[in-house]
């Protein structure tokens, strides 16, 4: 892919250009002949690059990719016309290769594919034989960045305005450095700094660095070419780009500086910014995942107490007050939300007001019984119950009544008066007397006609003596 085609493709942004810092004295950058830049926002980045010349160089071999997640930098070598076309086509199959995930094993496998299409470009005359190019390369999906690199372009990320670099440079001043016999301010000016040790469309067995690591808002990711690190140290790397507002404002700062250094090399520059990492919306997932969770296990505890309540329901009997009447009822007395969990399931003429108060106000509650049949054998007890008493009621009466008779004849009433006073005790005796109550007025009557007959007999024995 040509920086024409990436300029194109860019999600062109309005930007607020930031101010440097006062007392630089910096080489602009604006509308120098070969320049491309890129800028762009999504939900979760924000980015700005620029790639130049030079001043040194007549044509430029670095090419770049920024299209979100995926952003990468190649540093071409090979001479003229070969270098740009290795940069290019690596740029294009680590993008027709790339995961759609922050896999950093993927995405090195991107890389090694483009090793293999660099090598192929200059068997196939599409290239030149010998043509190479570094390549680094990062895709950031919300907190996750996985990054794959080869070759000695660079990949900073300024966390907390501290500027750390994440890559290690596959070149022969680096291990020089490594293995200290030189510092990294030397290895910057050291004459073998071109040398590199790995790069693609050298080795066919070529294979790429590659890890994963977490970023968060607020995080500046600096992918360049050593265009820019050879030329400016690590230190104003760090301080220009604290001092840049936007990221195409310290993209830029950061090519002018390299310029303002000598400019000896093509120089690109992609700064991305981490604007949303995205562990709100993780931990948001999460929050509604736990809800989620719980009301299933709400909603299932609900669901097998209806369920065990239907089965109670369905084995629960009761026997209660039918507005009046005794009435065997399917269920249990309980009301829930105005609903009434029983049904009535067998009226009965027996009168509530012919039982005994206890009675009366137990079914007002309603009496448990185990079944259907045992409610309505209840029902009949009581309806026998009721029937005894009555009958009680009346052999009591009866017996009232005779007791009464003989005390009239003994003490020589008329008829009529047993009569009346036979009427008196019908209409003291109530209907809805208990055989008990029956019986005690039954027997206080009879006691009370003896007693008034013999009291008449002692009284006319007295008159006669």
């Amino acid at each position: 892919m040509t920086k024409e085609s990436q300029k194109d493709t860019a999600q062109e942004q309005p930007v607020v250009e930031a101010v440097n810092a006062p007392g630089r004295n910096e080489m602009p950058v604006d509308n120098r002949a070969g320049a491309h830049t890129s800028t762009g926002v999504t939900e979760h980045l924000s980015w700005g690059a620029r790639s130049d010349i030079g001043l040194v160089r007549s044509h430029n071999e670095d090419s770049f990719l920024a299209e979100a997640p995926l952003f990468v930098v190649c540093d071409g070598m090979g001479g003229h016309a070969a270098g740009e076309v290795a940069s290019d086509i690596a740029v294009q199959t680590i993008l027709e290769h790339a995961p759609k995930h922050a896999d950093d094993i993927l995405l090195g496998v991107a890389v090694e594919e483009a090793n293999a299409a660099v090598l192929e470009g200059a068997l196939s005359g599409t290239g030149k034989p010998g043509m190479g190019c570094t390549a680094t390369c990062v895709l950031i999906e919300d907190n996750k960045m996985s990054v794959a690199h080869v070759g000695d372009s660079r990949i900073y990320l300024l966390h907390g305005g501290t500027l750390v670099r994440i890559t290690h440079d596959h070149s022969y001043v680096e291990e020089l450095v490594d293995a200290g016999e030189i510092t990294a301010d030397e290895a910057r000016i050291h004459p073998s700094r071109s040398i590199i040790t790995r790069a693609l469309g050298s080795d066919p067995d070529m294979y790429a660095d590659h890890f994963t690591l977490d970023v968060s808002v607020g995080d500046r990711i600096i992918m360049c070419s050593d265009g820019l690190s050879s030329m400016v140290p690590d230190k104003d790397i760090e301080s220009l780009s604290c001092s840049s507002v936007t990221p195409q404002a310290a993209a830029d700062t950061l090519v002018s500086a390299a310029l303002t250094s000598g400019g000896h090399d093509n120089v690109t520059v992609v700064v991305i910014d981490v604007v949303e990492d995205g562990l709100a919306d993780i931990n948001r997932a999460h929050r509604l995942r736990q809800f989620k969770k719980w009301a299933a296990v709400i909603l299932a505890v609900i669901a097998a107490a209806f369920v065990a309540l239907f089965f109670i329901k369905e084995a629960s009997w009761f026997v209660g007050n039918n507005e009046g009447t005794v009435g065997l009822y399917h269920g249990f007395k309980i009301e829930v939300f105005n609903q009434r969990l029983y049904t009535l399931a067998e009226s009965s003429a027996v009168e509530v007001s012919d039982l005994s108060q206890a009675l009366q106000n137990q079914l007002e509650k309603g009496i448990s019984v185990n079944s259907q049949e045992e409610g309505h054998a209840t029902i009949e007890r009581y309806r026998d119950q009721i029937d005894a008493n009555k009958t009680k009621a009346a052999e009591a009466a009866a017996a009232t009544k005779s007791a009464s008779g003989a005390n009239q004849k003994q003490q020589g009433k008329p008829d009529d008066e047993d009569e009346d006073e036979e009427e008196d005790v019908v209409e003291n005796e109530t209907g809805d007397a208990t055989p008990n109550k029956a019986a005690q007025t039954g027997k206080q009557a009879a006691d009370e006609a003896e007693a008034a007959a013999l009291a008449q007999i002692n009284g006319v024995g007295r008159e006669g003596v």
